[in-house]
C-alpha cells in the first residue's frame, strides 16, 4: 500500500519519471551501508528482539507520512528510513523461520511463507488504488501505519522453537565479544566459495536489475492504459496474484528436481513475459503479463530461498542472509533506478522492452557458463 501511495502522490507533484526511479537510492543505500553488519548483529543477537524494536522504527517512519506536508524531501526521508529498519530486520525475520518448523517442513513453510506475503501484497495495493481514488493518499498511510502497528503485535507474541548458539561460547563476563571485520564478512565468504548460492542470487541481481518494469507503473497507468489510481492499484497486485498462485500450486506438487534448469526456465519466462507487457495497450493483455512474471518470480523465490536455508549453516544464516539481502535490494531498488532514468532518456516502453530482453540475454549467458547452477538437483 506504501508503494502504491508514495509513487502515486510522486508521479502527480513531478511528472517525471526521473524522481520515481530515484525512489530506489533512497531505498538501497541503507541496505548497502548496513546490510552485512545487520546479519551479524542478528546473528549474535536474540532475533525476535531486533525484530520488535525494527518494527518501532519502521512505525515512526509511517507516522510522519501521516503528517500534512507530501514533499518530495519527507517521501524520501519516511523511504530511507523505513528501507533502514528493513535492513536490520529482514536477516533476523528470514533466518528465524528454521526455528519455527522442523527441518522436513521447512521447504513448505517457506513456500507457504512466501504466499502469506503475496496474499498481502495482493490485496494492499488493490485497497490502496481504491483509496487513492475515493479519500486520498493520506487515507492509505492511515491504514499503512495501522498494518505497521498489527506487525508489532505479532512480533511480540512470536516464539521461537529453538535457536543454536550462533558463535563460540561468550567470556566469564557474559558479554559478547566486540564483532571483528573477519566475522562480519564471513557471510561473504560463505557466499563467493558456493558457488550454487553465487551464481542463484547473481541470476536474480542481474535479472531483476534490468527486467523489473514496477516502478514505471505510474506512467503506464496515467500515459498509456489510462487507467488512473485504481489501475494502478491493479497493475501493482497483479504480480503478487501470479505469485501466489504458483505458490499455491508449488505447495501441492513434489520439488523440482532439476532445479537449476527450472529456475533458468522462469527467469526467462519473466523476461519474455515483461516484453509482451512493455509493447500491450490493453489492460487485460498488461495484466496478463504482470500475473506471469510474479508467477515466475515466485519459482525463483522458493528455489533461492530453500537452497540458502538448506546449504547454510545456522551460525551463518544471517549473515548469509545479508548478503541475499543486498543482492535482492540492488536488483530491486537499483532496478527502478536503471528503469527511471532510460524511460527519461529513450521512453517507458523502451525502457520496459530492453529490459525484458536483457533478462533473456543474462539468462542465456548464466546457462552457457553456470555449470553448478545448471546441473543443480534437489
Amino acid at each position: 500500500m506504501l508503494s502504491v501511495a508514495v509513487s502515486w502522490d510522486l508521479y502527480l507533484q513531478t511528472r517525471s519519471a526521473v524522481v520515481l526511479g530515484n525512489v530506489g537510492f533512497v531505498q538501497v543505500a541503507p541496505f548497502l551501508l548496513f546490510a552485512l553488519p545487520a546479519g551479524h548483529f542478528a546473528d549474535r543477537h536474540d532475533r525476535r528482539r531486533i525484530m520488535i524494536a525494527t518494527q518501532i522504527l519502521l512505525i515512526a517512519s509511517s507516522a510522519l507520512l501521516l503528517t500534512t506536508s507530501h514533499s518530495v524531501a519527507l517521501i524520501y526521508t519516511c523511504l530511507f528510513l523505513t528501507a533502514l529498519s528493513r535492513a536490520f530486520q529482514a536477516p533476523a525475520r528470514v533466518a528465524s523461520l528454521p526455528n519455527v518448523v522442523p527441518p522436513d517442513l521447512l521447504r513448505n513453510a517457506i513456500t507457504w511463507n512466501s504466499s502469506v506475503m503475496e496474499l498481502a501484497t495482493i490485496g494492499g495495493p488493490a485497497i490502496a488504488g481504491v483509496l487513492l481514488a475515493s479519500a486520498g493518499s493520506r487515507t492509505v498511510y492511515g491504514v499503512q501505519f495501522a498494518c505497521a502497528t498489527l506487525t508489532l503485535v505479532c512480533y511480540q507474541f512470536l516464539r521461537l522453537r529453538t535457536q543454536a548458539p550462533s558463535e563460540p561460547q561468550y567470556p566469564p563476563s557474559g558479554k559478547p565479544p566486540a564483532p571483528t571485520s573477519g566475522q562480519v564478512v564471513e557471510g561473504i565468504r560463505f557466499v563467493w566459495h558456493d558457488k550454487l548460492i553465487l551464481s542463484a542470487i547473481s541470476l536474480d541481481l542481474f535479472a531483476v536489475l534490468f527486467g523489473g518494469a514496477t516502478a514505471l507503473l505510474p506512467i503506464y497507468s496515467v500515459e498509456i492504459l489510462h487507467t488512473g489510481a485504481r489501475g494502478l492499484g491493479w497493475l501493482r497486485a497483479a504480480p503478487s496474484i501470479g505469485a501466489i498462485s504458483m505458490a499455491l500450486l508449488q505447495s501441492h506438487s513434489p520439488k523440482a528436481k532439476p532445479a537449476g534448469k527450472v529456475l533458468l526456465w522462469a527467469v526467462a519466462g519473466f523476461g519474455a513475459a515483461t516484453i509482451v507487457f512493455g509493447f500491450s495497450r490493453s489492460m487485460w493483455l498488461s495484466l496478463a503479463m504482470l500475473a506471469l512474471t510474479g508467477a515466475c518470480d515466485n519459482i525463483s523465490v522458493v528455489l533461492r530461498q530453500s537452497l540458502v536455508q538448506t546449504h547454510t549453516p545456522d551460525r551463518l544464516k544471517g549473515r548469509v542472509l545479508a548478503v541475499q539481502n543486498i543482492f535482492i535490494s540492488c536488483s530491486n531498488q537499483l532496478g527502478a533506478v536503471e528503469s527511471g532514468w532510460t524511460a527519461a532518456w529513450f521512453g517507458a516502453v523502451t525502457s520496459v522492452v530492453g529490459g525484458g530482453v536483457a533478462t533473456i540475454l543474462i539468462v542465456t549467458g548464466f546457462a552457457a557458463s553456470a555449470a553448478a547452477l545448471r546441473r543443480w538437483r534437489q
